[in-house]
């Protein structure tokens, strides 16, 4: 009877220390990924994705401050620093004021950070959390920004705007309290607690092209590498070319990026379910190219789609919650609310 209790005194005690303990938290971001995108990758994927895995689903209205349809720096915003604000802005408010996101706040907080994308590094969704600029396009000015910051690991591409810039400077050689490596299996072997890996000089080329490395291998070594750190994490991890088939209307360019995003999904997932403190959000910035899902073979794991647009449409997207404080996600709520329940998560 005295080994029961003692073994149900244990119990308890862990259970409090883990709910004590701080959530990781992990924010995916499929580019232009609305409910079509996800169905056409789901029965293009024979019926099944990863996101069946997860235990609730919201909806996020994606406007901007004074647009229907938005663009991915005014609903990166929104979701990294929780406000509404003009296309093209990053970490700006409407009143021209700078303001802190998401990721910053967590680092106040004693966290390690992380931003992965399968786009340059300076492009908008990423750069939402680190930078605060009045135009996306200013990516020398992005990069200048991620060098005075604090990011302990960031991974994708545009390493020309770091080291062949118009001030001739280079950042890469500035940022010397980084280790920038060259591959995944050199960023696992690092012993630097603030890693750097350039992927590509410009844009990476879509998976199609043969990308690498694959956003599921960037995903597990990082997760592995902010573990080791010993402290709570956030990352935000973004499968930036499913938008950019959608504004091509291209079908096979579409669901070749979801497939990889979808695998990235179920490795993050797997890994919040054998840690147990690990919240997991999976959203879009906006929905791109307006597809309908217009055909397709389940058996043969085939989608046919139709666009209306080039551009993006202001259809609400879904948003998937799992882990602590994943209930705070269910409902229909502006992009901006994203950012005010990750903080409720990492607020004692």
């Amino acid at each position: 009877m005295s080994k029961l209790i003692s073994l149900l005194l244990l119990i308890i005690i862990t259970s409090g220390i883990a709910q004590d303990k701080s959530p990781n938290i992990i924010l995916m971001i499929g580019d232009g990924m609305g409910l079509t995108q996800i169905s056409s990758g789901m029965y293009a994927n024979k019926n099944s994705t990863a996101l069946e895995g997860f235990e609730f689903i919201g909806l996020s209205k994606t406007h901007a401050f004074d647009q229907l349809i938005t663009d991915s720096a005014a609903s990166g915003t929104a979701m990294a620093s929780g406000v509404k604000t003009y296309n093209g802005v990053i970490g700006i408010d409407t009143k021209n004021k700078s303001i802190k996101s998401i990721l910053e706040i967590c680092q106040d907080k004693g966290y390690k950070t992380a931003l992965l994308a399968t786009s340059s590094i300076v492009h908008a969704t990423p750069a939402s959390f680190y930078a605060n600029i009045p135009s996306r396009r200013q990516y020398q000015d992005i990069a200048l920004q991620l060098r005075e910051h604090s990011v302990d690991l960031f991974i994708g591409g545009g390493k020309k705007h770091f080291n062949k810039r118009d001030d001739k400077r280079n950042l890469i050689e500035e940022m010397n309290n980084y280790h920038f490596v060259k591959s995944l299996e050199e960023l696992s072997s690092s012993e630097s607690k603030k890693i750097g890996y350039l992927t590509y000089k410009d844009e990476p080329p879509t998976k199609l092209e043969g990308r690498s490395p694959a956003l599921e291998d960037m995903a597990s070594s990082s997760i592995k590498k902010m573990k080791s750190l010993g402290e709570p994490f956030f990352m935000m991890i973004e499968g930036s070319q499913i938008d950019w088939g959608g504004h091509s209307n291209d079908m096979d360019y579409v669901l070749s990026e979801f497939k990889e995003f979808n695998t990235t999904i179920q490795r993050v997932l797997n890994y919040a379910k054998s840690d147990g403190n690990t919240l997991v959000i999976v959203t879009a910035d906006h929905e791109t190219g307006g597809l309908t899902l217009s055909g397709g073979n389940i058996k043969r794991g085939t989608a046919k789609g139709t666009f209306s647009t080039k551009g993006h449409s202001a259809a609400m997207v879904p948003v998937f919650s799992y882990g602590p404080k994943a209930e705070l996600f269910k409902g229909i709520y502006e992009n901006t609310a994203i950012f005010d329940k990750m903080l409720k998560a990492v607020t004692k």
